[in-house]
């Protein structure tokens, strides 16, 4: 029996343009695809005309779903693993599986492609030659303690938030870090409605405080 392989497949954070020709080889060539949601990859595969089976894998049922998965694998499955934008395990689900497949010597293969985090650093103006990536900061516990530890931090830190947690999230940044550290907004990369702001924490307060934040960010703060 082949062996069965396990392909993560980045897909756009926006542009659909941005698929890459082999990303769609090879959506084309999977058995199935493991989708963090179903319903926005199918809409993706029919943008593609790409007609497959698709696996439900998100943060609610992987833990469920993950032994079923390995199965169609070490039975010879070739399967691709995508998200709902972006690469998959980055912020989003697939640490897991792909953990659980170097465990047990299931070939995984990572294609490069599209992620937020990138053209948000390059755009920003910030040194990016070093930089950490912090994805979302906890919502609740814990949350105040890494904001300490990154106090101290000497690398350009990027984050992801969400548009109703994106006042909260400057307004600690500015407690933390004060309001005059230099700092970069990336808002719905790639999109139609692209927004890219640049100033101090405190400016990046005071302008997405004025009207009601939309879409996805990515916040990069300059280190001491």
């Amino acid at each position: 029996m082949p062996a069965g392989k396990l392909v993560l497949v980045p897909t756009p954070i926006g542009n659909l343009e941005d698929i890459t020709l082999r990303a769609i080889t090879v959506l084309k060539g999977a058995d199935a695809v493991v989708a963090e949601d179903t319903r926005t990859s199918g809409r993706l595969l029919q943008h593609l005309a790409i007609s497959k089976p698709l696996i439900a894998f998100h943060a609610h049922n992987e833990h469920h779903v993950l032994e079923n998965i390995l199965a169609r694998l070490r039975h010879g499955a070739q399967l691709a693993l995508v998200s709902d934008a972006g690469t998959p395990a980055i912020s989003d689900p697939g640490f897991l599986l792909v953990r659980a497949c170097v465990r047990e010597g299931i070939a995984v293969e990572t294609l490069p492609g599209p992620t937020a985090f990138v053209p948000a650093l390059v755009n920003s103006g910030l040194p990016c030659d070093r930089f950490v990536f912090e994805g979302f900061l906890p919502v609740k516990k814990g949350r105040r303690t890494r904001l300490d530890e990154l106090r101290t931090e000497t690398r350009t830190m990027i984050l992801y938030e969400s548009p109703h947690r994106i006042a909260r999230t400057l307004a600690d940044l500015c407690a933390t870090f004060g309001a005059d550290r230099p700092a970069s907004i990336s808002r719905e990369l790639t999109k139609l409605h692209e927004e890219g702001v640049r100033g101090t924490l405190g400016e990046l307060l005071a302008h997405f405080s004025a009207k009601e934040p939309k879409g996805e960010f990515v916040v990069c703060v300059a280190g001491i």
